[in-house]
């Protein structure tokens, strides 16, 4: 199918300019961008933008997506994120549509890789504890014979363990991402030094600045830490260190500012957010989290710091881009989640066009596809249509007028009414957890 998109004010998100300009799409793609498109000449949908904002479809970079909330995601403006843990089994439906799918479009690793006894239980699905380097390097053999894009770590992993585990993905070019929240061993410095190449909520940052300090710590320790003063130089100097190894930021602001607001919680009303209200095990399992708020300040404490690390680290020219942990932390919306990261960047100190880059044409880059986050001729049809500048006001880019997905497009009200109910998912998930058994196989934890 083609369309003609006539008279939107396109956002040129690498420069921030803007002009009023016609888009042809056709076979998923932008073929053209022209002032003035003949529709005469033109065999196709019309449709047309007066008075409408287009940027790019939205990129989140961190999120543990399910196909239960995934067309919240679209319906968001969301149309790729970057799956950093779960199950390539389990999300392969997704993973293999169209480009113009309902859902969107995923990057994905597989279960995480932690250290016993493991911060997320026992070994399953979603997770392998290991402290065995030979084992850690089959379970990599394993991701990445699944299908996986990369490989996740987590801070409960030795060293060792660690270090094998960048060796092995290396051979199959696989770029390791890690969590290094619960570390008590490894810094970010450490995981740099190895190779990791991405670092999740700008973790073993603080490690770096204060080695005694851990999640883990008596409170002492942790009164000797200024939460509310950060001090800019010492995290400079790791910034520095990280920036020498190339290492790509995700910061996820809105985990920490939801975890260090508690109750008082952002949220937004609309349309995609009563209908998240609607998928009843996501809102029991944020209710949950907040009954124990003593852990949660734990990591919302964090909040100042995680901004002035994600800040100082892009102000010397490192790779920082957005992404939410949604639906991890409490009341953490999929999708509606990435305007709100977008709002913390702009409250750290980045600029409107450098919030909406990056979760556009940084994050694209960083996923090695150019042909994402950017409005531009030969670029994939993932647009987002607003009725307002977000460049003026950043709030803009949540009131959406239409999505373009692989060059179709959809109203939110689409997308949200193809969101599966309870039964199917429970039934997919059934059929899931009997491949997962059948692709694990008994001999790989035996033998080293």
């Amino acid at each position: 199918m083609r369309y003609l998109v006539q008279n939107a004010n396109i956002i040129h998100i690498q420069t921030g300019e803007h002009s009023k300009s016609d888009i042809l799409i056709s076979n998923g793609l932008i073929e053209t961008i022209k002032p003035t498109i003949d529709p005469t000449q033109f065999d196709g949908t019309v449709i047309d933008f007066s008075n409408k904002w287009i940027i790019p479809g939205l990129i989140d970079m961190h999120v543990h997506i399910k196909e239960g909330f995934a067309h919240l995601l679209t319906a968001s403006g969301v149309t790729t994120v970057r799956n950093t843990a779960g199950n390539v089994i389990e999300l392969s439906d997704m993973i293999n549509a169209p480009a113009n799918a309902t859902t969107p479009r995923i990057y994905s690793a597989d279960r995480l890789i932690d250290g016993p006894p493991g911060n997320w239980g026992e070994t399953g699905p979603y997770n392998i504890n290991l402290d065995d380097s030979n084992l850690a390097r089959k379970e990599v053999q394993r991701q990445v014979a699944l299908g996986a894009d990369f490989i996740k770590v987590y801070g409960w992993l030795e060293k060792d363990v660690m270090a094998a585990v960048v060796e092995e993905a290396r051979k199959y070019n696989k770029d390791v991402s890690c969590d290094l929240l619960q570390s008590y061993d490894v810094t970010a410095v450490h995981a740099a030094n190895m190779g990791i190449l991405w670092n999740e909520h700008c973790s073993g940052v603080i490690q770096s600045i204060f080695p005694n300090w851990s999640m883990k710590s008596k409170k002492n320790v942790w009164e000797q830490i200024e939460w509310d003063n950060p001090p800019e130089e010492k995290i400079h100097e790791v910034c520095l260190q990280l920036f020498e190894k190339d290492v790509i930021m995700c910061p996820t602001m809105i985990l920490f500012d939801q975890l260090n607001r508690l109750e008082n919680y952002w949220e937004i009303k609309n349309i995609v957010t009563e209908k998240m209200k609607q998928n009843k095990g996501l809102m029991q399992q944020w209710e949950y989290v907040l009954s124990h708020p003593d852990s949660l300040r734990k990591t919302g404490i964090q909040k100042i710091w995680n901004q002035k690390i994600a800040k100082i680290y892009a102000d010397i020219g490192g790779c920082v881009v957005a992404g939410t942990d949604s639906p991890a932390g409490i009341f953490n919306p999929p999708g509606m989640g990435l305007h709100r990261e977008m709002q913390l960047f702009v409250e750290a100190g980045f600029s409107n066009l450098e919030a909406l880059q990056s979760a556009t044409i940084h994050a694209a880059k960083a996923l090695k596809n150019e042909q994402l986050g950017n409005v531009k001729e030969g670029a994939i049809a993932d647009l987002v249509v607003l009725n307002s500048n977000p460049l003026e006001h950043i709030e803009a880019t949540q009131d959406i007028a239409m999505i373009f997905k692989g060059g179709k497009p959809f109203m939110q009200q689409e997308l949200l009414a193809q969101v599966p109910s309870e039964k199917i998912i429970k039934e997919k998930m059934k059929t899931f957890l009997a491949r997962f058994e059948e692709t694990t196989l008994p001999v790989y934890y035996e033998d080293t």
